[in-house]
């Protein structure tokens, strides 16, 4: 037969036990929450990365169309001050990148209106006149399921390149590709191409900083939805750009 147990020793001997589970219970929830601090933090650093890098790119454009207003040496000048300024954002880019996954928040998006939007914001940075945008008529009643801002942010990225690197009154061209897989959206320009450098080093879209274009953002936006981008170029003759779609994202044509 055991020998009997008082309350109060029992109580006694219970004490430090559960005080360490206590003290154990707090550790966690304070993990928990340094964790969720450092996750509301790493958000707000990529908004305001994100904010920063398009206002540069932004103020960049605006000096690259300006640049070619200008006469032959004050224009060359503040034209490579605008190009550095890209490349600074290209960096921002390269930084948000590398920041993991996007987070989507898909809806049907008509994609004409879209398309629209994320030119007149490149032309309206650019100045009126600058370049020549052409949206192929067979983008009307195209729907996607996707997220809008991740788009549209890719769509900018792409656009820009294509401003970058073409002239004053050239042709941007914006076309769809349906196939039994995917769908394109084809942005062509008759710019200079890829640099000499990138074409001569066999460079490809699988780098963080891809062809040094400032287009890591859109590649794993695009990525996010299950899709990619690649790009051709030829120089002297202009860039091709394919941003593409599992063709299960479109609801509607």
């Amino acid at each position: 037969m055991m020998p009997a147990v008082s309350i109060p020793l029992l109580l006694m001997a219970l004490v430090p036990l559960l005080a360490l589970l206590g003290w154990g219970e707090g550790r966690r929830r304070a993990a928990l929450a340094e964790a969720g601090l450092a996750r509301s933090r790493a958000a707000a650093r990529e908004r305001m990365l994100g904010q920063v890098g398009q206002e540069v790119q932004a103020a960049a454009l605006a000096l690259l169309g300006q640049a070619e207003a200008l006469p032959a040496p004050a224009g060359a000048a503040v034209a490579a001050e605008a190009r550095r300024l890209l490349l600074l954002a290209d960096d921002l880019n390269e930084d948000l990148a590398a920041a993991g996954p996007r987070r989507l928040a898909p809806a049907p998006l008509p994609l004409a209106p879209l398309l629209e939007e994320a030119v007149a914001v490149v032309t309206a940075q650019l100045g009126p006149g600058r370049r020549q945008f052409r949206l192929a008529p067979d983008f009307a009643g195209l729907v996607l399921h996707a997220d809008r801002r991740a788009l549209r942010g890719a769509l900018l990225q792409v656009l820009t390149r294509a401003a970058r690197f073409s002239r004053e009154e050239d042709w941007i061209d914006l076309r769809p590709v349906v196939t039994a897989d995917s769908l394109a959206i084809v942005i062509e320009d008759e710019g200079t191409g890829l640099p000499a450098e990138d074409l001569a080093a066999g460079a490809a879209l699988a780098g963080t900083r891809g062809l040094g274009f400032g287009l890591a953002v859109a590649r794993s936006l695009l990525e996010a939805h299950g899709g990619g981008l690649r790009l051709e170029a030829v120089p002297g003759i202009g860039a091709r750009a394919w941003l593409t779609l599992p063709r299960d994202r479109l609801l509607a044509a």
